[in-house]
């Protein structure tokens, strides 16, 4: 649904066609041109986002436990869960892969990236791994030592060494990777949760969006009319 709000060709159409017919005579000043196209697009901002926000959230999906919310993941691009095992703290950042392709339909998210970072208390350096999460199963793409995290930003010097690539370590070793996450709730289970929360994530974004566009729109057509 969010896709095919911002997919509307119809708007494009109905600017094309106020810029023909204030052309077409050649008597049209560019003010006016400038004028109409700002009074559409501010119309079009506001369906939109009476739209959007009129849309039915997903039912309410709690974490597995002991995962718990980071307050204001939401508005950030911290954490989003964490927990604590032992003298571990494990942190959980998601977000949409930029190319779902084939296995993202229009109104779901299908498949997420997951980084995961485990750290210790008075070490500057954490395990990070970087996953691919599906409704059914969790793949690892690289396993690396990094600094600790406090948002999702990965900003390494490029001739640091990460670690070989996950695929090409052996299988057994692989396995055990994959054993190390499971036995720290880091799975599949995690999937329903985190497909709602960037759901509702990307509805906030962009009612924000909406709304911050019209607005400065709006100010540019006050000053425009004064």
């Amino acid at each position: 649904m969010l896709r095919r709000v911002i997919g509307n060709v119809a708007v494009r159409r109905q600017i094309q066609r106020a810029l023909s017919s204030k052309s077409g005579g050649g008597s049209g000043k560019p003010s006016d041109v400038s004028t109409a196209v700002d009074s559409m697009l501010l119309r079009s901002l506001k369906e939109h986002y009476l739209e959007v926000s009129k849309m039915t959230p997903p039912p309410k999906v709690t974490p597995p436990s002991p995962f718990e919310i980071v307050k204001g993941s939401l508005e950030g691009t911290g954490a989003v869960l964490k927990k604590s095992v032992g003298n571990e703290e494990i942190s959980l950042f998601v977000m949409r892969l930029a190319h779902g392709g084939d296995d993202e339909d229009e109104d779901g998210i299908n498949q997420l990236f997951l980084h995961v970072a485990v750290s210790k208390p008075n070490q500057a350096e954490s395990l990070h791994f970087l996953c691919g999460l599906y409704p059914d199963a969790l793949g690892i793409h690289s396993v690396s030592m990094r600094p600790k995290l406090e948002d999702l930003e990965l900003s390494d010097d490029p001739a640091r060494y990460t670690g070989p690539s996950f695929e090409e370590l052996d299988e057994k070793m692989r396995d055990v990777f994959h054993s190390f996450l499971e036995e720290r709730g880091v799975n599949e289970s995690l999937f329903p949760f985190l497909q709602a929360w960037l759901y509702v994530k990307d509805h906030r974004n962009l009612l924000r969006w909406f709304k911050s566009v019209g607005t400065y729109v709006h100010e540019t057509l006050s000053a425009e009319n004064a």
